[in-house]
């Protein structure tokens, strides 16, 4: 049996409506990954649909977090970062990418910000750009369209799309630095909807699932947790797109079947015995 791998994971944690931590921590371990993690803030609940929610910074945590783990003389097989909540967590962040980057590990960027053609509100206009710097030392950047837009200047477009607009704009996002993008979110009709690879040149390749209508949190969580998952158990990046494109449908089809409310999340953990055969775990 080969070496378990080992993650750390920089998100958040959102107590309530599962996203970032709460998400990727359940989703890496079911594929057998050791997922070690550095939480930047702690939400009572996500932002999306909850009124009231508690939030506590993390900030000054980060550092002192890191330290210890390197008395320890921890590595990391891949580091991946998801919800930054300042300018300040993104500066911070690229200092532990510098500090644990070896030549054979992975560096994996979300870098979660906007939906829907819009930046979120907490952020200011310059912060697309101060994530764009952090993408430049990730080896994967999984964007969804919005974020890719405001990350190269581009205009946002909405679905269907043409080739030809998601050619350019995973071409200019490889032109700040990361060697292999996931862009997600793409649909080319009314039927289907995945994701985009590129890894250099000319084309890239589109893998993707039935569309399910409606608007689930945290998808995109579940989709970069499965995603890096089965990068580690040792599938290709089309695979791995393709392996976490399918447990997020099935996340959604289950979720709509049981009738739970879209802003709690969607029921990942009744499709994780599908990952896990899929990742050959059981």
């Amino acid at each position: 049996m080969n070496k378990q791998k080992r993650v750390a994971a920089i998100h958040d944690i959102s107590c309530v409506g599962r996203c970032s931590l709460t998400v990727a921590l359940p989703i890496m371990a079911a594929g057998g990954v050791d997922c070690g993690v550095l939480p930047t803030a702690v939400l009572s609940t996500h932002t999306g649909g909850f009124e009231g929610f508690t939030y506590r910074d993390l900030t000054d945590d980060i550092l002192p977090i890191s330290a210890h783990w390197q008395s320890l003389g921890l590595g990391f097989d891949a580091l991946y970062s998801g919800f930054l909540g300042s300018f300040e967590q993104i500066d911070i962040v690229g200092k532990l990418f510098d500090t644990y980057k070896t030549s054979d590990n992975v560096i994996l960027v979300d870098p979660v910000m906007a939906d829907n053609g819009e930046l979120y509100g907490i952020f200011k206009p310059e912060f697309p750009a101060s994530m764009a710097r952090l993408c430049a030392k990730a080896d994967i950047i999984i964007p969804n369209i919005t974020e890719a837009c405001l990350m190269v200047n581009e205009e946002y477009k909405e679905a269907p799309y043409e080739k030809e607009y998601i050619l350019n704009l995973l071409k200019k996002l490889s032109q700040l630095g990361s060697a292999k993008i996931v862009l997600t979110g793409v649909s080319f009709d009314n039927e289907r909807l995945g994701a985009a690879v590129y890894e250099g040149g000319e084309d890239f390749t589109y893998v993707s699932t039935p569309k399910i209508d409606g608007y689930f949190h945290g998808t995109g969580d579940c989709f970069g947790s499965a995603l890096l998952a089965a990068l580690l158990s040792g599938k290709s990046l089309t695979k791995s797109a393709q392996t976490a494109c399918d447990f997020v449908y099935e996340s959604i089809r289950i979720t709509k079947e049981l009738g739970q409310e879209a802003r709690y999340g969607v029921a990942f953990e009744m499709a994780l015995p599908y990952l896990m055969k899929n990742l050959g775990v059981i």
